[in-house]
């Protein structure tokens, strides 16, 4: 597989059962050399973004966002934080920590920025995301070929304006596939 599945959207089959990753969508950042990286964008945590702001230190300005929940990204370093989040201006200091995902969305672990975009007048948009989804050379493309993954265009509305219980569906009806008609086929079904 080449990097045409980034920026894209990672869609777990029904039969993909890790507790990790089941009925998840991962925004696929990077499908590199470096192995994959990604976000899982539909698995809230229990702590709003607000509360986690205050444990960093960070006062931010009063806004909706901090009401919303962080999200639980993937399993790999769940003790490191990324910023999903629509790109606006920025420093140029900041620039060098950002991987652009599209013309419009960005993500960061840079502490100096997530507290630029919170205490300042950040994006309308974001996500706070704890850990991430990454794969070893060559497993993504090994599961993609047993089925355990959807690769789905992307779709910055999915990112932003579905609510996190229906970015699964949502996602797979971007290529036309009605989620209640998918089924499971055991091993020793097949």
């Amino acid at each position: 597989m080449s990097s045409q599945l980034a920026p894209g959207f990672l869609v777990a089959a029904p039969s993909l059962l890790d507790p990790n990753f089941k009925r998840s969508v991962v925004l696929l950042v990077d499908h590199g050399p470096k192995g994959p990286l990604g976000f899982v964008v539909n698995r809230p945590a229990q702590v709003r973004m607000g509360a986690m702001l205050e444990r960093l230190g960070l006062n931010a300005n009063a806004s909706e966002q901090l009401e919303s929940s962080v999200l639980i990204g993937g399993p790999v370093a769940p003790q490191t934080g990324w910023i999903v989040f629509e790109q606006r201006e920025v420093t140029a200091a900041s620039s060098e920590e950002i991987v652009q995902v599209s013309e419009r969305l960005a993500v960061s672990a840079s502490r100096e920025l997530l507290e630029q975009l919170v205490v300042h007048k950040g994006p309308e948009r974001m996500l706070l995301v704890l850990g991430y989804a990454g794969w070893g050379e060559g497993q993504l493309d090994s599961e993609i070929a047993q089925g355990a993954w959807i690769p789905v265009d992307f779709d910055e509305r999915i990112v932003f304006d579905t609510p996190f219980e229906e970015r699964w569906a949502s996602a797979l009806r971007i290529l036309g596939i009605d989620p209640a008609r998918l089924s499971v086929i055991t091993p020793s079904e097949s």
